[in-house]
């Protein structure tokens, strides 16, 4: 195995879930040399490569489905956010993830939808037909959570589109 190949595959060994841009950026090559390399390891079964929500997600073949659709949404800040929350205060409504994460209903929902989608996050309404999120495997979340670390230009991503959700909620209250 040549020497780019290995340092790709050390990279994202060390940080599985990266996304293609990511790997590119925090690399010293070329995206047609990632995307050469990246193809050969997929060949040799060195690499799993999963798509989410628009994004490529390169992985160790250790990690199983679940595993890594957890780690590719914990690469999203707010998602990051929320589960964090709920490992320290679950369960947990709605109204609270909000007020204490500082984000529009319509940013928990989309990300609680994923999260829910993915088995990683359970949806339940209580005795006053309220919503209550839990952590569905709150155990292996909390492993996980602690080997990925959102990059700046994901949380920078994040936080826009909180912004453009907070104008759009106070567009909808002004009307």
């Amino acid at each position: 195995m040549t020497d780019t190949r290995q340092q790709i595959q050390a990279h994202i060994g060390a940080n599985a879930g990266v996304h293609f841009n990511e790997l590119v950026r925090e690399s010293d090559f070329a995206p047609g040399q990632v995307q050469y390399h990246v193809r050969r390891l997929r060949e040799n079964g060195r690499l799993v490569r999963e798509e989410f929500y628009g994004r490529t997600h390169y992985y160790p073949p250790t990690y199983d489905e679940w595993e890594r659709a957890a780690l590719a949404l914990f690469r999203r800040e707010t998602a990051r956010e929320i589960v964090v929350y709920l490992i320290e205060h679950e369960p947990a409504g709605p109204g609270a993830i909000t007020d204490a994460l500082d984000i529009a209903r319509s940013t928990l929902e989309y990300h609680v939808d994923r999260l829910v989608e993915h088995g990683l996050v359970e949806k339940r309404y209580d005795e006053g037909n309220r919503v209550i999120l839990e952590l569905a495997e709150p155990e292996a979340t909390g492993r996980l959570l602690t080997t990925v670390t959102p990059t700046v230009p994901d949380r920078l991503v994040d936080r826009f589109t909180r912004l453009v959700d907070e104008l759009l909620a106070g567009t909808r209250e002004s009307q």
